[in-house]
């Protein structure tokens, strides 16, 4: 990993970004991709499915909607070790989900005059999960849960055909789909699933959604933007991401574990560390090279961290940390440092922030309770981890009576009258036959 020295700089947001770029170019050629392949699927459907799943995935001849009895064989055959571990992790979602559902609430604003504010879940939803270089039934779990605690009614689940599998879906990521109930799933992957998601394909009987969610590359992330406007999506979470800010309480080979684990994901991984220690930042440096050379996945990880997209980043104190941080806006956020939990308050721009030592990344990945669907490339700035709410619409009931109709006429004519909409304010006077109100919106003669 490359050191770079922010000591004794004032930088603006836009010079911090600058200082350790994320991976634009291969966002940039994703964007024109995925557009490209959703419309090929929008125009032919499961033909076009069928050649992405040849081209990209090996796979021919296979059934793209997928059986129940598969559903079912991967329930049976799952390892009772991680069904127990699925299990839990649903239970533990689902606790934390039902916190997100906000209750109706009624405001009486005068005697007769009320808004009543309820969330209605959206009626169906298109979860994907990813297939490619790794198994994800914990993203399974992650957006099915809280979809189901929204009240959705209606979940269909994507992911791509397995050529080692025969073309069928990882069968752990089936089981995970079955032991939450989700019988509608189909074998295809990448850009071009969301876009079936998004506008349904009739020769599989596959209804377009209302909400696409999931995790995925860049070109899963790009095919959310292509179809945003048509169904509503959650971030568009591409290639993840970890900062780790620490000082010299921090434990270096914690804390090189903690960003090995995240880029062993992907070659376009980002792993960074900010630290106010110099010492630490050497220890770290060398600790990563010990742990990447020796993890399962070492050619992953060593791509990942040695990209332009990962770095250490030495800065004066944490105060100069925290404005990096917030600046960078990463999807996971690390505190090693003293009084962690207090200083937390100062990083609000992050999908996740994970309090001290014994708070890792991989423990929100699984068994926390918490979401690790989570925005990526700067976007936790303005948009939030997926959860019940993802799913779920505020909705305005407006009941007034009469009287309090009557007692808010006037300004609404007057409010009429301003925006040259007669009509508006007529609306309301012809409730009230020969009121003064009326009587001032009538045309003169």
């Amino acid at each position: 990993m490359r050191t770079i020295d922010l000591r004794g700089h004032r930088l603006t947001t836009a010079e911090l970004l600058a200082a350790v770029p994320r991976a634009a170019d291969a966002r940039a050629t994703a964007i024109t991709t995925a557009h490209d392949i959703v419309e090929d699927v929008r125009t032919r459907g499961e033909e076009s499915l069928r050649e992405q799943a040849a081209r990209f995935d090996g796979v021919t001849g296979h059934e793209v909607r997928v059986p129940k009895h598969h559903i079912d064989e991967a329930v049976a055959g799952l390892d009772p070790v991680v069904r127990q571990a699925l299990d839990e992790a649903i239970r533990r979602v689902r606790i934390a989900s039902q916190a997100q559902v906000p209750a109706p609430s009624t405001t009486e604003l005068a005697p007769g005059a009320r808004v009543t504010q309820r969330w209605q879940p959206v009626s169906r939803v298109g979860v994907y999960v990813p297939g490619g270089k790794a198994v994800y039934p914990s993203s399974v779990v992650m957006n099915v849960v809280p979809a189901q605690v929204a009240g959705v009614r209606s979940v269909a689940l994507a992911s791509p055909a397995q050529s080692h599998n025969g073309g069928r879906v990882h069968p752990t990521i089936l089981a995970a789909a079955g032991l939450l109930g989700v019988d509608e799933v189909y074998a295809m992957g990448g850009a071009g699933a969301i876009g079936a998601l998004a506008h349904g394909v009739a020769s599989l009987r596959l209804e377009p959604v209302d909400v696409v969610s999931g995790p995925g590359n860049n070109f899963v992330a790009a095919a959310k933007r292509a179809v945003a406007g048509i169904v509503g999506v959650d971030s568009e979470a591409g290639a993840t991401e970890i900062l780790i800010v620490a000082d010299d309480t921090a434990d270096p080979r914690i804390v090189a574990a903690d960003l090995v684990s995240q880029a062993e994901h992907d070659e376009q991984a980002s792993a960074v560390l900010v630290t106010t220690s110099p010492e630490l930042a050497d220890r770290v440096t060398d600790e990563v090279a010990l742990a990447a050379a020796s993890t399962r996945h070492s050619e992953r990880v060593e791509a990942a961290l040695a990209g332009p997209q990962s770095a250490i980043v030495l800065v004066d104190d944490l105060g100069a940390a925290a404005a990096f941080s917030n600046a960078y806006a990463p999807e996971h956020l690390e505190l090693h440092i003293a009084d962690a939990a207090s200083a937390a308050s100062e990083y609000v721009n992050a999908g996740a922030i994970f309090v001290g030592p014994d708070s890792p990344v991989s423990l929100g990945d699984y068994l926390a309770g918490s979401n690790h669907v989570l925005p990526t490339g700067g976007q936790a700035r303005y948009a939030s981890g997926l959860g019940a709410f993802t799913f779920l619409r505020p909705q305005q009931i407006i009941e007034y009576d009469h009287d309090a109709l009557r007692q808010v006429s006037g300004g609404i004519v007057a409010l009429a009258e301003a925006e040259a909409l007669p009509a508006h304010g007529e609306a309301v006077t012809t409730r009230f036959p020969g009121s003064r109100a009326e009587r001032r919106t009538a045309p003169s003669r």
